[in-house]
């Protein structure tokens, strides 16, 4: 069945529901699910010609139209020629390192960053020769003056998790592009919703679909966004030979997910932003991160380049005169929560509680979260679409019994 060519011009929310591949002969509303691991030729020339150009579905480690239908609705909301999903944010990054880097690249990384991946680029691929320089987050002179002759690579994540630092997107293209090198963004916390990093000068975005296009903790996913040119000649033949491929049915739930995203990425910044606020009175709280806070020292940038919103997710640091004592204090408010859920995912509907300092950053040593700016007193809320006071209540139930 021949659809409709969509008009251009179409905001995200629209493209959100309406990008996807044609109708079936069915005339579906909703788009089909293609639980099917291979695909019937129609003849043995036709089955070769795909299989060499790539073209049309032959084996779904190579591509599925439920796969393909979320790749073009995630690049029409992010502004990109093209999409690649994987299995996993992860997963989507060892697809980006495997397609543009080799042996004696170099890469420039902020310190901030989740720690997966601080560890797949510093300590896994550091065993075959890729070459990780590690800087602020926020300086970005740090990453003028770590650029060599080698480096191919700029990626940055922002916000950042968990405290939510926030890069010149803009200013590191520059950057990147003065040294014949790419820059890729990690979008996962603002979204396309907030934020199109290829507007600002990025060359590839990534995304942990797990997280807010998903936006019910329900399945893994990850994609690469880009030029057409980047996905087909570097990071499809990757997913085709190492298999970080993304399965049809978290393709489709992430898919119906997206349909969502607007609504709700805007009334979790909503809610955010209250909690925040209300957090920053209390006596408990040494510190409250999130950049839609004047608090915060990248708010005006932030306010720029995120649609004036600040996102779902803030960070917290109680007052603490020890490392333990510190640590003791952060459980205590967290194991006091009967509403919010524990658990270190983000994005979800429901309010996600969490201890950084010994879930994300927990395999990372004292000393390396200690330059990320993660103490043990430090508490992330990934704040769902409950009412933000019964969060409040929720979270003063462990504040309002500290003991000093």
């Amino acid at each position: 069945m021949t659809d409709k060519t969509l008009p251009e011009g179409l905001r995200p929310e629209t493209l959100a529901v309406r990008t996807s591949i044609e109708r079936s002969q069915y005339g579906e509303n909703s788009e089909a699910l293609y639980l099917t691991s291979g695909f019937v030729q129609p003849d043995s020339a036709t089955s070769a010609q795909r299989f060499a150009s790539g073209e049309g579905y032959t084996y779904a480690r190579t591509s599925n139209p439920t796969v393909t239908a979320f790749e073009k609705r995630l690049a029409a909301l992010e502004g990109t020629e093209a999409a690649i999903g994987a299995a996993s944010g992860m997963g989507a990054i060892l697809m980006m390192i495997m397609g543009l880097l080799k042996a004696g690249d170099h890469v420039i990384l902020s310190r901030s960053m989740f720690g997966s991946t601080l560890n797949l680029f510093g300590k896994e691929f550091g065993k075959f020769g890729v070459e990780t320089t590690f800087v602020s987050q926020t300086n970005v002179d740090e990453w003028r003056a770590a650029v060599r002759p080698n480096t191919k690579l700029l990626f940055a994540e922002t916000p950042t998790n968990p405290l939510t630092e926030v890069c010149d997107i803009a200013a590191l293209a520059e950057i990147a592009h003065a040294a014949g090198a790419l820059l890729a963004v990690d979008n996962a916390f603002a979204t396309p919703i907030l934020q199109k990093p290829t507007l600002l000068g990025a060359d590839v975005v990534m995304h942990s679909g797990t997280k807010y296009l998903d936006g019910q903790g329900r399945v893994m996913a990850g994609a690469l966004c880009g030029s057409q040119q980047l996905i087909t000649e570097k990071f499809a033949p990757i997913v085709r030979t190492a298999g970080m491929v993304l399965s049809p049915f978290n393709a489709w739930v992430v898919l119906k997910g997206m349909e969502t995203l607007g609504v709700r990425v805007k009334a979790q910044c909503e809610s955010t932003l209250a909690i925040a606020r209300w957090l920053e009175a209390q006596p408990q709280v040494a510190r409250v991160f999130y950049p839609g806070l004047p608090s915060h020292p990248q708010h005006e940038l932030a306010m720029r380049q995120q649609s004036g919103l600040g996102g779902g997710v803030l960070s917290f640091v109680l007052k603490g005169d020890s490392i333990e004592a510190e640590r003791a204090k952060a459980f205590h408010v967290i194991d006091s929560c009967r509403v919010l859920s524990i658990a270190t995912n983000l994005g979800d509907t429901k309010t996600i509680i969490s201890h950084p300092g010994t879930t994300s950053h927990g395999r990372l040593s004292e000393e390396q979260r200690q330059a990320a700016g993660i103490t043990q007193g430090t508490i992330r809320v990934a704040v769902g679409l409950e009412h933000h006071e019964d969060i409040q209540d929720d979270l003063l139930r462990g504040l309002a019994t500290l003991t000093q």
